[in-house]
């Protein structure tokens, strides 16, 4: 009985989905993508940073030492905003894709958005006034906004 199923289970998860559920790679999903691969980026860049400290003598408790002039800190306060942002992207880019809704305005807001996320990413890293992350950040709210809107009317 067992042995049936685990059999069952695996026929399940191998099995190919239906070519109606497959999607084309769209303009919010290369976005999410890219997404992705920025953060995976910035968490390489965090360990890097992170084991230079550590082989140089530093300490773990630097690691949750708020310092805006340290690299350590602000790499740290990018990668966890990348992480708190993904979610937000994600839904919309649900929204988008189930609602089947596309089109030239639709894919330049999600370029103009990605492109503000990773300028933020850079303004934060490189220590700049927060001023210019500031406005970043209410270019990406802005598009996040008018792609929600876009998806629910």
């Amino acid at each position: 009985m067992l042995t049936q199923q685990i059999a069952g289970i695996i026929l399940t998860l191998t099995r190919q989905v239906p070519t109606s559920l497959v999607s084309e790679m769209t303009f919010p999903l290369w976005g999410l993508v890219i997404f992705i691969l920025w953060t995976i980026v910035i968490v390489i860049l965090l360990l890097t940073v992170r084991i230079r400290h550590l082989a140089a003598g530093g300490s773990v408790k630097d690691f949750a030492t708020p310092n805006d002039e340290s690299l350590l800190w602000r790499l740290f306060r990018v990668q966890a905003n990348l992480v708190e942002n993904l979610p937000l992207y994600l839904g919309v880019v649900f929204l988008l894709t189930v609602r089947g809704v596309s089109g030239i305005v639709v894919d330049a807001l999600v370029v103009v958005y990605i492109a503000f996320r990773i300028i933020h990413s850079l303004i934060h890293i490189a220590g700049l006034d927060p001023k210019f992350r500031l406005l970043s950040l209410a270019i990406q709210l802005t598009c996040l906004v008018t792609l929600i809107t876009l998806a629910l009317f």
